[in-house]
């Protein structure tokens, strides 16, 4: 039994963040993580791997965000541009993106004026009914499904105007050696100053009062704190109790329980292929598609796997394809090998390449559908109609005892990221910090 100041369940970046302030202000903590490595939802394919430096989970800086790049600093952790142009596949043909979608203008004053919050499905099936607002909605829910990982039928109107009204093109960036240059980073700061981290340590049942929480693993190992902070994904919070590395409380606590199940939380699976070329580049496929991709950066399909993106600046021989909201959750029981048949089908029918010669340029490949992760169950959150409500519930401590810290917490405008991890997790440890 290890008896410490405060557990932290979870080492992804919110635990991390937190556990790394904590015990740099002189507090004990042992930080518990039920992988056998750290990162959560960020996972970087270490070296020696055919994906060396390849990201599973999240990938980009998105825009100029002070606390993750405050750390990369801190650390001397150099991040590069991988801004890059954007182009459609549609109808046979590529095009550079920049054609703006019919009625887009009017969708954005509709929005703007609107008055009551409602999910984002009735209001554009009130606002825009018919045939001639058809592609409209299509386009609405498709990025709403593949940028928010959402469902239009539960995502918040409010939450998308806020995030779309703040739209804009930010420089994105990617660091050098992958995110988990960053959570090492946390992970040697929190040891060095002096805490402890347990993996495989699946928390389970966790019995407390106020000051005093008793934390079990499901091999029956205990931990004794004063405080908790729960670091996990909304996933498993969300879960229905006694599946694999969910947590139950005893006492329960149903108003923080029925709370997180008010917010959303997003799909998606992501695909890797690394073929022996990038053969979106040469010449050939130039005159093919009557387009100069040498820049191409994303692209965006009506495909099974819809969205794609590029190493660029670098030239590397790697796609990530992108696939979230609804249809990712319908591939919940989708094998790994079928997921790769409907990506190199995707591939293949945009390239105008065989299927059987795709396969053979193929070197290597690998799927993370992150919602079928028995530690993750998902991506990563949105706001729902009530997320509003129910954040200001999670956001305060139950008893002074029991914390919680997550990138659902967050309420700036980079929703979803590292950044929105890093800044929730440092708000729960300053929390924490002012209790002596």
């Amino acid at each position: 039994m290890e008896n410490t100041d405060i557990i932290i369940i979870g080492a992804g970046a919110a635990g991390l963040m937190a556990a790394r302030t904590l015990a740099k202000a002189g507090k004990n903590v042992v930080l518990l993580e039920a992988r056998n490595r750290l990162g959560g939802r960020i996972h970087t394919l270490e070296n020696g791997t055919s994906l060396q430096h390849a990201e599973l989970g999240a990938e980009f800086i998105h825009g100029d965000l002070p606390i993750t790049q405050g750390l990369l600093n801190e650390a001397g952790i150099k991040y590069n541009s991988a801004s890059a142009s954007m182009w459609n596949y549609e109808d046979g043909k590529f095009a550079a993106e920049g054609h703006v979608i019919e009625h887009w203008e009017e969708f954005m004053e509709r929005i703007m004026q609107l008055k009551h919050d409602t999910n984002l499905e009735d209001f554009i099936l009130q606002e825009f009914p018919g045939e001639k607002y058809a592609g409209l909605r299509e386009s609405v829910r498709g990025y709403v499904a593949g940028y928010d990982n959402a469902d239009p039928k539960k995502a918040s109107a409010f939450s998308i105007r806020k995030e779309w009204q703040n739209e804009h093109e930010d420089a994105q960036y990617r660091i050098e050696g992958g995110y988990r240059m960053l959570i090492q980073y946390l992970a040697d700061e929190f040891k060095q100053a002096g805490g402890h981290i347990f993996t495989n340590a699946v928390a389970k049942d966790i019995d407390w009062g106020q000051y005093h929480v008793t934390v079990s693993t499901d091999i029956g190992i205990t931990y004794q704190a004063r405080q908790l902070l729960v670091a996990m994904p909304l996933g498993l919070l969300q879960a229905e109790p006694g599946l694999k590395a969910t947590i139950s409380f005893d006492p329960p606590v149903d108003y923080y329980t029925n709370a997180l199940k008010s917010l959303g939380f997003g799909a998606v699976i992501k695909v890797l292929l690394e073929f022996d070329e990038a053969f979106w580049y040469n010449d050939e496929m130039r005159q093919m598609t009557g387009a100069d991709l040498e820049d191409m950066g994303f692209l965006f399909t009506a495909e099974a796997i819809p969205v794609w993106w590029t190493q660029m600046p670098v030239h590397r021989p790697l796609l990530t394809g992108w696939l979230g909201g609804p249809p990712a959750a319908e591939h919940l029981n989708t094998s790994d090998e079928d997921m790769l048949l409907l990506a190199l089908g995707s591939i293949s029918n945009v390239f105008k390449i065989d299927l059987e010669k795709l396969k053979e340029k193929l070197l290597t490949w690998n799927v993370m559908n992150w919602t079928a992760d028995p530690f993750s169950r998902g991506s990563y959150s949105y706001d729902t109609v009530e997320t509003a409500e129910a954040r200001k519930i999670l956001s305060h401590p139950i008893g002074d005892t029991l914390f919680f810290a997550g990138e659902y917490l967050y309420e700036g405008t980079a929703m979803g990221t590292v950044e929105a991890a890093l800044t929730s997790g440092l708000r729960a440890a300053e929390m924490l910090l002012e209790y002596k």
